[in-house]
């Protein structure tokens, strides 16, 4: 019986990536980042509940990704999606106005490549080669709750947003070496970065709430590109 605890947590995560596209489409952004956030913590828990009963499986690995890319790739994609319908567009972009929302979809795209080469890549077992998943979903997610009707009546802002898909859509993708909140101690030496980053992380969600994840992800990644690389694996 205990095998199947993980793949049952990591089918709620799956469920609350859907449910999270079904508001995303609603055009409900709000709880569609909620329901991002608690496949976010079912995500976490999947894992350390493998860990703990010390079981794992093939399928439990396959399944885990399946869930991560509706949770985190295609219900940011649908955030994204409703977003570009609803904005005003620069008079020459009109024509396209019917198909252009669909390029957010390009981003679940990238996140299943990611995912696909996370599962395989050798070299992220303490830190992360290109943008987690999670975190480019927190930022879409929480950047349209914050700024999405002062994006819906800027018509140039659309050509921010669609340059923000391929720019993020690389990152997922990119051999830049990012950090992993991962300590194998507790002590500063070698957890420097870590810290650092946690320790601005708490004001700027006092001060933004929910809204502060667009900011914290921009901030974690320009962070791990400024850092050795020595320091991100360690």
């Amino acid at each position: 019986m205990k095998k199947h605890i993980p793949n049952f947590v990591t089918c709620c995560n799956l469920f609350s990536g859907c449910v999270a596209t079904a508001f995303a489409f609603a055009g409900d952004a709000k709880l569609a980042l909620l329901c991002i956030i608690i496949g976010a913590v079912f995500d976490f828990f999947d894992g350390m509940t493998a860990r703990l009963l010390r079981v794992s499986s093939p399928i439990g690995k396959e399944l885990d990704s399946l869930a991560d890319d509706i949770t985190f790739g295609l219900a940011p994609s649908a955030i994204l999606f409703s977003q570009l319908q609803v904005m005003d567009y620069p008079q020459f972009l009109e024509p396209l106005r019917s198909c252009l929302p669909s390029v957010a979809f390009v981003m679940a795209a990238f996140s299943a490549l990611r995912l696909a080469k996370f599962n395989l890549d050798e070299r992220q077992a303490l830190g992360f080669i290109g943008l987690p998943t999670p975190a480019n979903a927190l930022f879409w997610g929480s950047l349209i709750v914050g700024l999405g009707d002062r994006l819906e009546v800027c018509p140039w802002a659309v050509l921010l947003v669609l340059a923000g898909i391929f720019v993020s859509s690389w990152l997922l993708v990119a051999e830049i070496p990012m950090f992993a909140l991962k300590f194998k101690h507790w002590g500063w030496k070698g957890n420097e970065v870590k810290y650092i980053f946690l320790a601005t992380c708490v004001p700027l969600l006092v001060v933004f709430g929910i809204s502060s994840f667009a900011i914290i992800i921009a901030w974690y990644v320009i962070l791990s590109a400024i850092v050795k690389p020595s320091s991100v694996q360690q």
